[in-house]
């Protein structure tokens, strides 16, 4: 039996599926999205919108939720949904702050890996070898993972110095690197609120101003992701997996292999954005703090389409909407609410094009709608600034929802020897 038809990606057909975005197209769609968010800023007077700070936070807020996207994307390429995301998250901070106030904050990153890596390899054992219905077992990890911790701090961080029951002793900081010069004169550009320039120097300045040394270690992991899933053959036969199992295991592909080590990889991802955010976002573990984010690295995964740029995207989305409440709050998403408009405009435009002219008559009722709430308030209740993260994921998954494509088998029961 050979297992040559899995050792490399076969072509695909020609003037089938999408057109592929060539990186010239890519870089043109980011500099209109750039543009537009100069023109929104240039009128609201909302300067806060892509100052250094504001960028370098919503990078901060956007690692973890890519941490955990990028976990489950592990997972569901090899068919198994991992529900459980928030659950490994909670494992990786309190394994993180556990370890890392006593030894140190890489220690703790470490342990913040095995502790989620524990908890993906919960999930693989309930669901691959007892073939449990994935979501049931994800609610399990979720809850077993919230009482295993509170149970833990009892008698860890409850006795020790400067801990209690609900959260650590303060952890010690990872190395921040700031580009000394680039960092201060792109500064300088943003500061003089310039078209489009001070916006672009904003963003580039918040990509190399205080950029913790962790930060730059999950950026690196999406490409890395990117590599070994697409251009190799132990990615290859991982993503069979989730597309056709039975095919994959006729091949010689060990399916419940590629299956653990895909959701036990999922588990340590989700356990590193834990320990981010307790080493790097907080400096301390408390109880509670994943805040959801397990579910929005979810989120963020499908509305990139089970791959890693799009996922990267979604996870930089919610990062930044999060990060506008830390930062003039009710008025920087009042702003937000001229941008949701300009979109929907272009959206009614994009579906009258394609004769869409439903879709593109309700588009151009919400952009209406949307335009004359920013033009007769001057600003939003602060229900709405805290709710912001969340109105804004499930809006880009009902948007998303029509050109979505996940791995076939994605959630499927599978047995060895199904298919003779």
């Amino acid at each position: 039996m050979t297992t040559s038809t899995v050792s490399k990606p076969s072509a695909a057909p020609k003037g089938g599926g999408r057109r592929k975005l060539t990186w010239p197209w890519i870089m043109l769609i980011v500099a209109a999205g750039l543009l537009l968010f100069s023109l929104v800023r240039a009128v609201s007077g909302a300067d806060d919108l892509t100052s250094v700070g504001q960028v370098s936070g919503a990078l901060q807020l956007a690692v973890p939720i890519g941490l955990a996207g990028l976990g489950g994307l592990w997972a569901e390429r090899a068919g198994v949904v991992n529900i459980g995301l928030e659950g490994m998250m909670v494992l990786g901070t309190w394994f993180g702050a556990w370890a890392g106030y006593q030894w140190g904050p890489w220690v703790g990153v470490l342990f913040g890996l095995l502790g989620g890596a524990l908890g993906g390899l919960l999930h693989a054992i309930i669901t691959v070898t007892f073939n449990v219905n994935h979501i049931v077992s994800g609610v399990a990890i979720n809850i077993l993972a919230v009482g295993f911790t509170q149970y833990l701090s009892n008698f860890t961080f409850a006795e020790a110095e400067g801990g209690s029951s609900k959260q650590s002793p303060r952890i010690d900081a990872i190395t921040k690197i700031t580009i000394p010069g680039l960092s201060d004169w792109l500064a300088d550009l943003q500061a003089k609120h310039w078209f489009f320039i001070s916006d672009l120097a904003g963003i580039l300045g918040g990509l190399v101003t205080n950029l913790s040394l962790l930060t730059l270690v999950a950026v690196l992991l999406i490409p890395a992701t990117w590599w070994v899933l697409w251009r190799t053959a132990f990615g290859l036969r991982l993503r069979s997996c989730g597309e056709n199992p039975v095919a994959a295991e006729s091949l010689g592909v060990n399916v419940y292999k590629y299956k653990y080590i895909a959701v036990t990889v999922s588990g340590a991802l989700a356990g590193l954005g834990g320990a981010f955010l307790a080493i790097v976002a907080t400096g301390i573990y408390q109880e509670g703090q994943t805040g959801g984010r397990g579910y929005i690295g979810l989120a963020a995964m499908i509305f990139g389409n089970w791959m890693p740029g799009g996922m990267a995207l979604g996870a930089g989305l919610f990062g930044f909407t999060d990060s506008l409440k830390l930062r003039g709050g009710a008025e920087n998403v009042h702003a937000l609410l001229l941008l949701v408009a300009l979109l929907l405009v272009v959206a009614a435009l994009w579906q009258l094009y394609k004769k869409k002219y439903v879709a593109g008559v309700i588009s151009a009722a919400f952009a209406v709608g949307f335009f004359l709430w920013y033009v007769l308030t001057d600003e939003v209740p602060s229900q709405f600034v805290d709710a912001a993260p969340y109105i804004t994921t499930l809006l880009v998954l009902a948007l998303s929802a029509q050109r979505l494509r996940m791995p076939k088998a994605d959630g499927l029961p599978y047995r060895k020897g199904q298919g003779k």
